[in-house]
């Protein structure tokens, strides 16, 4: 057999190996023992060029008469006058061409890697290194050894050549498919683990408790999940900033890695919530081990050289009792959890009745967004009355929802579901229309009735309320005095600055100005000085109490004398009585507002509740209750 199918066969049996590969090490292996088994060269080995400060050469593979070669044998592809940087494998990475040498008889020992006594020993008759490239880089080497003088002739030469080409892309290859596994993995880990305590995260827990669910199934056995919710997290976030807080959340999730112990699995679920799964458990296991954790789990973590408690509250679900879905059993375990805050262990089972009543908040939230959408609410309006004169000076417009199913939903309770659901602004715009509507109705019939409209803090911050309501005096052509707006004393406080220049672009447009359920907001007299406002409306919380709480009526009478020496009107909010009428009267408040002036009512019926109203014939002393 010639040395040219020598190297044909010894190339084919390679293309086979390169296909069959699924590893780097286990290719570099095997195409070195095709080189000596099935080629019947004396030795080949693969190495790589390492970038350090020698330039050092690194075996990875070699097979054949090797028996102490790399003891004695050190490679490097730095320029040098030293034999390891002569040889042939060296010359072969440095120039990226193949280096042969045919005779190794001839030539010295700095030119060869090993002694030439050693070199003949070991049958080395001639030499072929050939470089590894890789997109343009020599990465290393393959280094074929022959027992004959002048083997590698230039047709075996450019053969072997080729299958060093071969094994370089074969190389390439594997490294892009081990690329492309770990991005994979790292893209899996990503969704699937959280990246701040390396605990599954909830959409991995899903699939934990989807598996865990079925095993307890068919095993009829019944499982557990604890919710451990984290105290303090925010404030320690806001105070002390977001990584005191990523450390108290690092703190916990390991705490309650070695609470769980090796059968249950930890995951963080939420922000600030971890959840323990236990398979095979019964509600008293799960409680076992609630109270272990909430023993361990509150230890003092220390935050910027603070020693600090942390908090931390615990609901239970169990399999099958209280869900049989992933889903199910997370959230009423939630549930629980805020129900675990009222308890004096900080634990407790699952108990059903938030569950429905959060369903129906959920409900109401979406068929209040579609209320305010198809112009389902109603506007309805309280009276104000002046005390001095008994006469009518205007109306609180308010909102109602008469739900078709629930019926009149109580007005506390559907404000704060438009604060939870955000729809606070499309709720005032919603009164805002209404109020411009029936503004105008009453004005075209030569009525001058005005009607007041309540702002929200998150009212003043929405950067379109005075385009929206300055397009609204344009739309209907009111005069400016028939529409003003009451801002409560603690919205204004949330923002001072940013509400008193929204307060001054409001009264730029003519309109009044009232400071609603004063008294309350613990705003001081010097920026009360600043607001651009026209009257002072003291909370009823004052008003209903000023004949029976010595407290409250000093503050009826201090208010309404603080708002006179400021200029300012003042009204009086929850009056409910005679009495409170007269005690009013009697300090000089200027408007009264309650259930003893007029309860609210749908503004459409204005007229009809006027007509029968004593007010506008009333005497200024003495009253006829309603």
């Amino acid at each position: 057999m010639s040395y040219a199918e020598r190297a044909l066969r010894t190339l084919s049996a390679g293309n086979r190996t390169l296909l069959r590969a699924q590893d780097e090490a286990t290719l570099l292996q095997e195409m070195c023992r095709v080189i000596v088994d099935l080629g019947g060269y004396r030795m080949a080995w693969v190495g790589f060029a390492e970038h350090d400060e020698a330039l050092t050469i690194r075996p990875m593979a070699h097979k054949g008469f090797e028996e102490g070669f790399f003891e004695i044998a050190h490679f490097t592809w730095a320029e040098g006058d030293s034999e390891d940087s002569r040889g042939p494998t060296s010359q072969a990475i440095r120039s990226g061409k193949p280096a042969v040498v045919q005779d190794t008889t001839k030539l010295s020992s700095s030119q060869l890697p090993i002694p030439l006594a050693e070199t003949l020993r070991r049958g080395y008759a001639s030499i072929a290194a050939f470089p590894l490239i890789i997109e343009g880089e020599t990465i290393g080497n393959l280094t074929i050894f022959a027992a004959e003088p002048d083997a590698f002739d230039d047709c075996e030469t450019g053969l072997l050549a080729e299958m060093a080409d071969d094994l370089a892309f074969g190389i390439a290859t594997l490294r892009m498919r081990e690329r492309h596994r770990q991005s994979e993995e790292t893209i899996r880990h990503m969704a699937f683990f959280d990246a701040l305590t390396d605990l599954p995260n909830r959409s991995s827990v899903s699939e934990a408790l989807t598996v865990e669910i079925t095993q307890a199934q068919l095993e009829n056995q019944s499982m557990a999940v604890l919710l451990v919710k984290i105290g303090r997290f925010q404030e320690i976030s806001d105070t002390l900033g977001y990584q005191e807080g990523d450390h108290l959340i690092v703190e916990m999730g390991t705490r309650l890695r070695q609470i769980a112990g090796p059968n249950k699995s930890v995951a963080r679920v939420g922000e600030d919530e971890f959840a323990i799964i236990m398979p095979r458990s019964s509600a008293e296991a799960a409680m076992r081990v609630a109270h272990h954790a909430m023993r361990e789990v509150c230890d003092p973590v220390i935050f910027a050289g603070m020693a600090m408690d942390p908090h931390a509250h615990i609901g239970i679900s169990l399999f099958p009792g209280h869900g049989n879905t992933p889903e199910a059993l997370l959230r009423r375990a939630k549930i629980a959890a805020v129900q675990a805050r009222r308890t004096a262990c900080k634990y407790t089972l699952y108990k059903g009745t938030e569950d429905r009543e959060s369903t129906r908040r959920l409900e109401l939230m979406s068929e209040l967004r579609s209320a305010i959408d198809q112009n389902e609410l109603l506007l309805y309006c309280q009276p104000k009355v002046s005390i001095g004169s008994g006469e009518i000076c205007g109306a609180e417009a308010l909102v109602r929802w008469q739900h078709p199913q629930h019926g009149m939903i109580a007005t506390g309770e559907f404000i704060a579901l438009a604060e939870h659901a955000g729809l606070i602004m499309p709720l005032t715009r919603w009164v805002l229309e209404a109020a411009f509507r029936q503004s105008y109705a009453w004005y075209e019939r030569g009525i001058r009735r005005p009607l007041s409209v309540n702002l929200s803090a998150q009212d003043l911050r929405d950067p379109r309320l005075i385009d929206r309501i300055s397009g609204l005096f344009a739309t209907w052509a009111l005069p400016p005095e028939l529409v003003q707006f009451e801002l409560t004393e603690s919205a204004l406080m949330e923002d001072p600055a940013g509400a008193l220049e929204t307060l001054d672009r409001l009264k730029e447009l003519g309109v009044e100005l009232f400071i609603d359920d004063f008294g309350i907001g613990y705003s001081s007299l010097s920026y009360l000085q600043k607001l651009p406002v026209d009257s002072l409306k003291i909370d009823h919380s004052f008003v209903t109490s000023m004949l029976t709480n010595e407290g409250s009526a000093v503050i009826v009478h201090s208010t309404v004398e603080l708002g006179h020496n400021l200029g300012l009107g003042v009204v009086a909010e929850g009056v409910e009585s005679e009495a409170l009428w007269d005690r009013l009267q009697a300090l000089g408040c200027d408007t009264a507002q309650g259930h003893f002036v007029g309860r609210p009512f749908p503004t459409a019926q204005f007229d009809e509740w006027e007509a029968q109203s004593p007010w506008s014939h009333r005497p200024l002393s003495g009253a006829t209750a309603h």
